[in-house]
């Protein structure tokens, strides 16, 4: 049966590692997801799951290792956050060219220099256009529960893609929550066993991801694309047999409170449940004020977004990470994108802040409204604003 507990998001995680009966664990320490691959060691150590625990010597032999399980036709996963992701980024391209379903859960926090261990949204922005399906996720439940369904979606045989599952680092990693942890039959009954229909083998041995000279390339490329962008079909399917089975409902876009609302705060991760409670107090302030929150990073959800923001005047943006020498954040960028041929849209006003780790508070939230309305009636000269930063 369901259990509640009050437990640490980073280790939940590692306890979904041993629910889904991973195969595979590449690992390398790095804050703020260290947790989750020190519970998992203590997992298979104390004989709760039977997997090979690769300790490695960097990020990218830890997402190199994963190829190799994966492609074996094992069950994998790994974790990272900040500069190892970096590390890894030239071979996350490579696993998701080669159609490999790996689970990679990512404690975002702040790219270096100058150095910080805290949260923000910079390093997952560096590699959104590597090909993966990308997760954002508002609380413990949510990690807990997506990274259950980025098994079903990554294996799936009408997908083989890789899969992040985003987790804001502290804010989320570190915290204990209550949370709801599935019982493992039920949780093997929503997720069949990995069946990888092109298993490596040494009786069969073949290339994978070898040399493509320019005649092939950019049909490779393409193919990638249309195999990433038919995913989202899967990704709704999974969430709702997932709801059917557990009872909680995931969508690519989801609102709160905008019946009637003009005016729209935009947020992704765990920033969206205080952005909640501001909207709360300014409905009840008077202010017909919505939120629009962004789970599905990648493949991007263009149909349900601008359903969701169909009738609005004004749409603020509140982005964790800063597109430097660029036009702001890069998510108001691609939402701007998104907008930009429907006939009418709101207007689009984009804030960056909460970097490093910095606290956006409820009221930080009602300033950002409060602004962004100013800027959507008088205009600004400026391109975007930075929310708080001391000049």
């Amino acid at each position: 049966m369901t259990k509640r507990v009050g437990m640490e998001v980073s280790i939940a995680v590692g306890e979904v590692a041993k629910l889904v009966d991973v195969d595979v664990v590449a690992v390398y320490p790095i804050t703020p997801q260290t947790h989750v691959v020190e519970h998992i060691a203590d997992l298979v150590a104390d004989g709760e799951l039977d997997a090979e625990y690769i300790p490695v010597e960097s990020e990218h032999s830890a997402m190199s290792a994963c190829f190799g399980s994966a492609a074996a036709g094992a069950r994998t996963f790994t974790a990272t956050a900040s500069q190892g992701l970096e590390l890894m980024q030239e071979a996350l391209y490579v696993a998701s060219g080669m159609r490999l379903p790996i689970v990679m859960v990512v404690a975002n926090r702040a790219v270096s220099a100058p150095l910080s261990i805290w949260g923000d949204h910079s390093d997952v922005m560096t590699v959104r256009d590597t090909g993966w399906i990308q997760i954002f996720n508002e609380n413990g439940q949510e990690v807990v529960d997506n990274t259950i369904c980025a098994f079903r979606i990554a294996e799936n045989h009408n997908v083989l893609l890789p899969v992040m599952v985003h987790m804001d680092g502290f804010n989320l990693s570190h915290v204990i929550e209550p949370i709801l942890l599935p019982d493992e039959a039920q949780v093997r009954t929503f997720l069949p066993q990995n069946n990888y229909p092109l298993p490596l083998h040494p009786s069969k041995p073949v290339a994978m991801g070898d040399f493509a000279p320019p005649f092939i390339f950019t049909e490779a490329r393409w193919a990638h694309e249309e195999a990433l962008r038919a995913s989202k079909k899967v990704i709704v399917e999974v969430w709702d047999a997932f709801a059917k089975e557990f009872g909680r409902q995931y969508n690519p876009v989801e609102t709160y409170r905008t019946e009637r609302a003009k005016t729209l705060l935009f947020t992704m991760g765990c920033f969206s449940e205080t952005a909640m409670t501001s909207v709360d107090k300014m409905r009840d302030d008077g202010m017909e004020v919505g939120l629009v929150k962004l789970r599905l990073w990648r493949p991007f959800p263009f149909e349900e977004l601008r359903e969701a923001v169909k009738g609005a005047d004004t749409l603020i943006m509140l982005d964790r990470s800063l597109s430097t020498g660029g036009p702001g954040g890069p998510v108001c960028s691609e939402v701007r994108s998104a907008l930009y041929n429907q006939t009418p849209h709101p207007k689009v006003i984009s804030f960056v802040g909460g970097l490093g780790g910095r606290d956006v508070t409820i009221k930080d939230f009602e300033n950002i409204v409060k602004r962004g309305m100013e800027i959507a009636q008088s205009g600004s000269d400026k391109e975007f604003e930075i929310y708080g930063v001391r000049e």
